[in-house]
């Protein structure tokens, strides 16, 4: 057994978001076109042999939670419930890159890191298993795991895999602002706005044919926020091509932007590209 190991956990973002109805069980149908780009959360895990199992979460940020709050200790305790693991002590670092409730996935793919990592070391469940409680603890694990482009539907949890293509991208978000996905799906639903539903079906089309796509990326619940926020205008002003990945509020542009038109009020990351994995390992001890 490997008592320490590394990974890095990229992040998502949306070429496509069409919502296609509210479910009975309170989620929402979509088709997205999800694709990982390379941008990274690492976690360390450590595993030690204790009396009982402990969970001990630290990290780099202030703005995220180090308790049964955060989703990789949630992700520990269904993993360890799952094989039945016990006296152990876990020890996970999470170094944040990725912005926290910015649409990128952050937190998720932290989540499917954790589980990814737990399974490297203690081989207890196959794929499948592992796709299963992932889609547990959230909508955009599974696509972590997979790694480079899919087509996602029902609640973003049923994958399909795609070719990734090779494009660069900028991100743009406001720093002071974040969006969850409740807050953005509830607004959609209130607003009653209807899904364009056709962008997904003519992404993937363009995909397989290796076409450009930029004029075709679109995001349902970019219509729901963007009145509500000025921050989100004031990027569109900038860059009218730009387009928010999930719930938002971060945006996107493919193309590599050398120097930011934007204050410091927002957050820039620039000299991104697609990629083709998920999450990987980085070391291990």
């Amino acid at each position: 057994m490997k008592n320490v190991i590394k990974l890095k956990c990229p992040a998502k973002i949306n070429l496509t978001l069409d919502v296609v109805n509210r479910r009975p069980d309170g989620f929402h149908e979509i088709n997205s076109v999800m694709q990982l780009i390379n941008l990274y959360d690492y976690i360390t895990i450590k595993i030690e042999h204790a009396h009982c199992n402990q969970i001990i979460l630290s990290g780099n940020s202030t703005k995220i939670p180090y308790d049964k709050n955060n989703l990789v200790y949630k992700a520990v305790e269904l993993y360890c419930k799952e094989t039945g693991l016990k006296n152990l002590k876990i020890d996970i670092y999470i170094e944040k890159n990725i912005p926290i409730a910015a649409g990128l996935a952050g937190g998720s793919t932290d989540a499917a890191g954790t589980l990814w990592g737990l399974n490297y070391i203690f081989q207890r469940l196959d794929l499948y298993k592992l796709n299963e409680l992932s889609a547990k603890l959230g909508s955009d694990l599974n696509v972590c795991l997979h790694g480079g482009c899919c087509l996602a539907t029902s609640r973003g949890e049923v994958l399909e895999g795609l070719p990734t293509l090779d494009y660069e991208l900028t991100l743009i978000k406001p720093k002071n602002l974040g969006i969850s996905a409740k807050e953005a799906y509830s607004k959609f639903d209130t607003k009653k706005l209807i899904s364009s539903k056709n962008y997904t079906d003519i992404i993937i089309q363009r995909i397989w044919l290796n076409s450009d796509i930029i004029q075709y990326m679109h995001n349902d619940l970019e219509d729901a926020v963007f009145d509500d926020y000025k921050e989100l205008q004031d990027i569109k002003a900038v860059i009218p091509e730009a387009i928010m990945s999930g719930s938002g509020p971060t945006y996107f542009v493919l193309k590599n932007i050398k120097d930011s038109p934007f204050n410091a009020d927002f957050e820039f990351i620039n000299n991104l590209c697609f990629i083709n994995t998920g999450i990987e390992l980085v070391d291990l001890q």
